[in-house]
């Protein structure tokens, strides 16, 4: 856990488009991602998420195996949801299968909703792993949101990896010495993790805190203002976004 979490950051700020324009990757995420969630049939979304797909991994130069690890909860929990939906939604039998019926328009409603999970899930990871968390809070700054809100948040998400990273370290710790080895072991040694671990966030919260402090932190964190979206970035995000839009009105007759 502890390493996808570094990696997140790390890629967030290592990555080919790092440079970009925060406003850019953030409107082209936030756009795609409605266009594909309102989408009625599961054409868009499946080109969305396959293309996003492709955006991350030869522009952004992600790792495809790091990807496909980031992938996976969302990509499991749309295969499940596709699997319940169709043997236990519907009103159509379409066949058997091992004694359990096969709807149609259960199948249906399955495949919609696994194309929407993997649509919008793509254009999030976009944004997730080309974008630094401090950025598109002070984005949001930027739109309106009140600069209260978003240092909340932001210190939030910071103690959160403070959270997991002592987490962590203390089962590693514990699982060099073989306090795993066994059930008996493992419950004492789960409890001692339970009972040490919001005493040892809290004193390393303290500790960033004062270095925070040391370092003139006035109750804001400034970021680097990139260059604005521009004309140009504007015309892409219309341009494509376009293009998915031309295709939905096209294809939702054909799959109503």
């Amino acid at each position: 856990m502890r390493a996808m979490n570094i990696s997140v950051d790390y890629y967030a700020h290592n990555n080919s488009l790092r440079e970009s324009s925060t406003g850019f990757k953030m409107a082209l995420c936030i756009i795609t991602m409605i266009i594909s969630v309102i989408s009625p049939t599961p054409v868009i979304p499946a080109i969305v998420a396959v293309l996003m797909t492709l955006i991350i991994l030869f522009v952004a130069d992600i790792p495809a195996s790091y990807y496909l690890r980031f992938s996976a909860v969302p990509l499991g929990f749309g295969v499940l949801t596709l699997v319940l939906m169709t043997f236990f939604f519907g009103v159509d039998p379409a066949a058997t299968i091992m004694g359990l019926t096969v709807y149609s328009d259960g199948l249906q409603t399955g495949i919609l909703v696994f194309s929407r999970i993997m649509g919008g899930f793509s254009c999030l990871a976009f944004l997730a792993l080309t974008t630094p968390v401090n950025e598109i809070f002070h984005e949001l700054g930027r739109l309106g949101v009140p600069p209260a809100l978003t240092e909340i948040a932001l210190l939030m998400y910071r103690s959160i990896f403070v959270f997991l990273e002592e987490a962590s370290i203390m089962y590693h710790a514990q699982d060099t010495r073989l306090g795993y080895s066994g059930l008996r072991n493992s419950y004492r040694s789960l409890g001692l993790l339970a009972g040490n671990l919001f005493i040892r966030s809290w004193l390393r919260g303290e500790t960033v805190y004062r270095s925070m402090e040391s370092r003139c932190y006035m109750g804001s964190m400034p970021a680097l203002r990139k260059k604005s979206m521009g004309l140009r970035g504007m015309a892409m995000i219309i341009l494509f976004d376009g293009l998915l839009v031309t295709g939905l009105l096209f294809t939702s007759g054909a799959w109503l």
